[in-house]
């Protein structure tokens, strides 16, 4: 673990994870929003501890062919961002700040990957309520005849 790695830990037991920015000092840079905190939410610096609330820190390993900043451009891209706001869940949250640190680009595989879940819980329920009502209107008056 080195100063400017990406780091997250569990919240929520594993329902989500909170990200930042190790900044090698006993510190953590993060975006403070997380679910039912977003008011106040902004960049800040915070103790190690107080950002684990006594969870693991897990340092986030990109996949090959991922380019990642030096350590020391990640803590500068995350300096500059001390302060900002502009918090949203689905567009600006802790993980699109730590891999915007990390990468230059602000992106969220939590985003995504619970897009895609919802997703598919919504074309499932919508075709078992196609089903629903196709049976139920079928099972009333049989099918139609051709003509």
């Amino acid at each position: 673990m080195a100063r400017g790695d990406h780091i997250m830990v569990k919240r929520w037991n594993g329902l989500y994870y909170h990200h930042g920015i190790d900044a090698g000092d006993g510190t953590v840079i993060h975006f403070s929003g997380e679910p039912l905190r977003r008011k106040d939410a902004r960049v800040q610096r915070i103790d190690m501890e107080l950002f684990l609330r006594g969870g693991e820190k897990i340092v986030v390993a990109y996949q090959d062919g991922v380019v990642v900043l030096p350590g020391e451009e990640t803590i500068r891209l995350a300096e500059e961002q001390l302060e900002h706001d502009g918090y949203s869940l689905f567009r600006n949250n802790c993980e699109h700040f730590a891999r915007y640190c990390k990468t230059g680009r602000p992106y969220s595989e939590q985003v995504t990957q619970y897009v895609r879940v919802g997703a598919m819980i919504m074309l499932v329920g919508a075709a078992t309520l196609g089903a629903l009502i196709s049976a139920k209107v079928f099972g009333k008056y049989g099918p139609r005849p051709r003509i």
